[in-house]
């Protein structure tokens, strides 16, 4: 039989994992013996077991910059930016595969609201807009990069680089392959089709190809053309890898301050494009109706899109407006 003083330390030990292995690090040895004391008075107790769980998960939000304070203070803006690159990549993603949707019906006819013309012109300008203001975030990592690659001791930057590299390398030669596919190709001309350029919507739309309902079909699935089921398998690892290279790669850099400062002005650039977006994307949703031929039907795929894209546009405008500066802590006295 397992004494109550080492049943107390294991349970101790499984609700500290709870906590950010940060916030363990420097509080946990001291929390660990709070909780056996308190485990030895009183063995069973439900609120004290919900209380440190609520505690370690609101502990771990405030890790990623979006409430409270993490361990270290110094650090919140940098963990805010961390929290908007990913939700922005998330939302990327997700916002491409709606507007490469909408591309394919825009090309063969004019659509039957102006709900959704109105859709389509806003998000296109969010789209626009979101990309510029990555690739302002891009270029500054890039040269800092390049410029660090070049000075001796810095082998641990070229793991990183490599996948990058080779993961954008694979995805503009898939997308661009599986472009030819595209089922707008010869629609219709109209007053507006040139909106959107052709080309560019084909590339969107073959990048984003893995995210459809069809996977929740096996049986629609298996009639899709086996390479084209490959990409739709190997363009999200691709994606993942990018966005994992590209994190690894911003945390082992060492930018000057300047360059910090100039991606905390961007961060509410970014953040609006995607709200921008949301507006769009609920217009089309709410009041756009099926269109012509059906080309613009929403089904509930696209409200669980929405509201995902809503969602993390708020935490995106969130971590946007913590991440301009650290904290101003009290002077010790």
């Amino acid at each position: 039989m397992i004494p109550d003083a080492q049943r107390h330390d294991r349970r101790a030990r499984r609700l500290l994992f709870f906590y950010p292995s940060e916030w363990r690090s420097r509080y946990g040895e001291e929390f660990h013996e709070l909780l056996i004391a308190e485990m030895e008075e009183r063995p069973h107790s439900v609120r004290r077991m919900l209380d440190v769980v609520r505690s370690g998960l609101l502990a771990r939000l405030a890790t990623t910059g979006l409430i409270g304070l993490p361990v270290d203070p110094a650090a919140l803006p940098r963990r805010a930016l961390r929290t908007l690159g990913v939700a922005s990549c998330a939302f990327f993603i997700i916002a491409l595969a709606v507007w490469a949707q909408l591309t394919i019906g825009w090309q063969w006819s004019q659509p039957a609201t102006s709900a959704t013309v109105w859709a389509m012109v806003v998000m296109s300008v969010s789209v626009v807009a979101f990309g510029l203001a990555c690739l302002a975030v891009a270029l500054p990592v890039l040269w800092t990069t390049c410029r660090d690659l070049l000075r001796p001791g810095r082998k641990r930057l070229v793991g990183p680089s490599a996948l990058v590299a080779g993961s954008l390398g694979a995805l503009v030669v898939g997308s661009r392959h599986f472009a030819n596919g595209w089922p707008g190709t010869g629609g219709h001309p109209w007053a507006h089709q040139g909106l959107i350029p052709g080309g560019v919507a084909a590339f969107v739309w073959a990048l984003t190809l893995f995210v459809t309902s069809y996977w929740l079909h096996p049986g629609a699935l298996e009639h899709f053309p086996a390479a084209e089921v490959a990409w739709m398998v190997v363009s999200p690892i691709a994606l993942v890898a990018l966005v994992a290279g590209a994190r690894r790669l911003v945390q082992r850099l060492e930018p000057p301050p300047r360059v910090a400062a100039y991606h905390r002005r961007l961060a509410a650039v970014v953040a609006g494009s995607m709200a921008l977006f949301v507006l769009g994307a609920s217009l089309w949703v709410v009041d756009g109706g099926p269109g012509p031929r059906n080309l613009f039907h929403t089904g509930a795929i696209d409200a669980l899109e929405l509201g995902a894209l809503a969602l993390m546009a708020g935490v995106a405008i969130r971590a946007s407006s913590r991440a301009p500066a650290a904290p101003r802590l009290p002077a010790p006295r």
